[in-house]
Formats: structure tokens, C-alpha cells, sequence
């Protein structure tokens, strides 16, 4: 008995379907609350991503730079200590970061593949195509995927692998969320497969709102990208220069909270919705950034049956790299 072809186009479009589906789900009860709000993964289309990767480079957006400078220093020693034949990337963007762990990993063992995990497939094709011209010998197996709802891997990688999430993304996701994201992961590991994952250290106020305020304003561009997404994707008529990007730290809940305002009094339309009216200065939230300790990783590592096998900061203790790995 023979199994019927599947036209990768169908897939494709299928996939599409869904991504559009959830979407308006999404800003449909995101708006409809109060404060409204939108989930961040929608900042991504191809330009967001180029966006972001600009946002690394500024000099009030430390984070990019101290993490940079953890794994130049511990990169060695992990793979030396693990040999890793898989690396698994979550959010992987360009891999700009991910490169050093790459290298490492080709020097000591044949074969690596290396799997980028991203919403944006764009982005990902680019980023696999630059590492097939920089590194012939390497594997890359992109996988596109909303990690909030599931982690679907390729079959039979080899093991030992090294999954990575870095950027301080785990940030983003509300406790309850980072602890089920986490809980994905640890499904996936087996006893010698570790999780290498960044957080930004709680800080002074004026230094974190300054990396999320920067005064090139490339931040209130990739903030207000999402709004062109949702115009793009769901036919929405948001005017993009109408809503002011603004970031703020709750030092209550240890987070940056970034937000648009409506300038002006507003109506925007998206099919299949009731026109959504905006009053002066009223905020969408775009994004949560909770910052860590020690003591509030061990938690959240705890709660998805994982440990902190070892801890890294930068020179200046504004950034951690933490390996983690399964409790048995």
C-alpha cells in the first residue's frame, strides 16, 4: 500500500492558513483587552528581522554586545565538556551569535547539523543559505515554527545536542508561558543534551529603558512593525506613524514594558472585526522583557524538571548564559 504525494505547495499554503488564523485570534483578544495588547512573535516578518538585527548594534542595547562576550570566553569549555553534534537554535534570526558556538562544535567533531528554529521563513532561508557559502561541510535543517505552540524537530538528529535560546528572548514569555516553553525543551532532551539560555540581569532603571528608548529610534521602528504585519497579513488600515513607541521598566514585576500610544483620537478597521476606536495617548503593550537573578532562573529551571549545571555573567554582571541540564 502506497502512501498518497502531498504537493509541498498544499503544505505551504496550509501553513500559511494557520499562521493567519492564529493571528487574528490573536489580536482579536489582544485588543479586546484592557490594556489592549499584541503578542511580540508578530514583529517578525523579514524587515522586522532586519530591524532587530540593527537594534544588536546600537551602543544603548548592551545586551547583544555582553553575551557576545560570555560565549567568546565559555564557548571552548562547553563544547569541550559536552561534544555536541546538534546544535538546536530557538529564534534563531541571522545565527550572528550562534556562529561562535558553530565553529567550536566543527573543530571537534565531523558532523554537525545545526537547526534553526524561527517564525520568520524569509529570514531563515537567508540565514541557512549564508551558512551553506561560509560552511559547505555543515548541516542546516531550518525549521519554521511558533515555539509558543509547539517544537516540532527534525527525526533522528545526532546526539549529544546542544540546544540554545539566546538573546535574553526567554524574557518575553510570562512566567506561566517561559515554564511550558521550557517544559518543550526538557521533552525533548535526552541525559546528555544541555540548554544553553540568556537572561538579562536586573539592573538600574535608566540603563535597562535606555537599551529599549534608543536615540536613533530604530526601537519605535521595529515596535511599529507589527502594526505593517498586521496590515500586511489580516488587511488591517493602522497608520503606522499615528501610534508613538514607548518603553517602560516596572521594577514590581522586574520587566520592560513596551507599548504604542495612539496619537490622537483614531478608528482602524481589519476585516472580519467591528472598528476598533482609539482615544489619545490610549497603549497597545507590544512586549514584556522580565530581567533575572540567579535565584529566579534556578526557579523557572526547576519548574520544567531542569538544573543549572553552570552560570555565566559578563565582566560587568549585566547578562547570563546558563546551562541547563534535565533532572533525572
Amino acid at each position: 500500500m502506497t502512501s498518497a504525494h502531498v504537493d509541498p505547495a498544499l503544505n505551504a499554503l496550509d501553513a500559511a492558513e494557520r499562521r493567519t488564523r492564529l493571528m487574528f485570534a490573536d489580536v482579536r483578544d489582544g485588543l479586546a483587552r484592557r490594556p489592549r495588547e499584541l503578542p511580540p512573535k508578530y514583529f517578525y516578518d523579514e524587515r522586522g528581522s532586519h530591524l532587530f538585527e540593527e537594534i544588536t548594534r546600537l551602543p544603548e542595547y548592551y545586551l547583544t554586545r555582553a553575551e557576545r562576550e560570555i560565549l567568546l570566553a565559555r564557548t571552548s569549555g562547553i563544547v569541550d565538556a559536552m561534544a555536541p553534534r546538534t546544535l538546536v537554535e530557538l529564534g534563531a534570526g541571522s545565527a550572528a551569535k550562534t556562529r561562535v558556538l558553530l565553529a567550536a562544535m566543527q573543530t571537534r567533531v565531523p558532523d554537525v547539523t545545526y537547526v534553526p528554529v524561527d517564525v520568520s521563513e524569509e529570514f531563515l532561508q537567508q540565514t541557512r543559505d549564508a551558512l551553506r557559502r561560509e560552511s559547505p561541510t555543515l548541516h542546516v535543517e531550518p525549521v519554521v515554527a511558533d515555539i509558543e505552540e509547539s517544537l516540532d524537530l527534525p527525526p533522528m538528529l545526532d546526539e549529544p545536542i546542544l540546544f540554545a535560546f539566546l538573546g535574553s528572548t526567554i524574557g518575553n514569555f510570562a512566567p506561566r508561558q517561559a515554564t511550558a516553553l521550557l517544559r518543550r525543551i526538557r521533552a525533548h532532551m535526552r541525559p546528555r543534551d544541555r540548554f544553553l539560555m540568556g537572561t538579562d540581569l536586573r539592573k538600574d532603571r535608566a540603563t535597562l529603558e535606555a537599551a529599549y528608548n534608543d536615540a536613533a529610534g530604530v526601537t519605535a521602528e521595529f515596535n511599529r512593525n507589527m502594526l505593517r504585519v498586521l496590515n500586511a497579513e489580516l488587511g488591517a488600515d493602522f497608520e503606522t506613524e499615528q501610534f508613538v513607541h514607548r518603553a517602560i521598566y516596572n521594577d514590581i514585576e522586574h520587566r520592560i514594558e513596551m507599548y504604542l500610544h495612539s496619537a490622537g483620537q483614531q478608528t482602524v478597521h481589519i476585516p472580519g472585526l467591528d472598528p476598533i476606536a482609539f482615544a489619545d495617548g490610549e497603549a497597545i503593550r507590544t512586549e514584556l522583557s522580565h530581567k533575572y537573578d540567579r535565584a529566579a532562573v534556578d526557579a523557572l529551571a526547576a519548574t520544567a524538571c531542569l538544573r543549572v549545571a553552570e552560570w555565566f555573567t559578563d565582566s560587568e554582571g549585566r547578562f547570563a548564559l546558563s546551562l541547563l541540564e534535565p533532572r533525572l
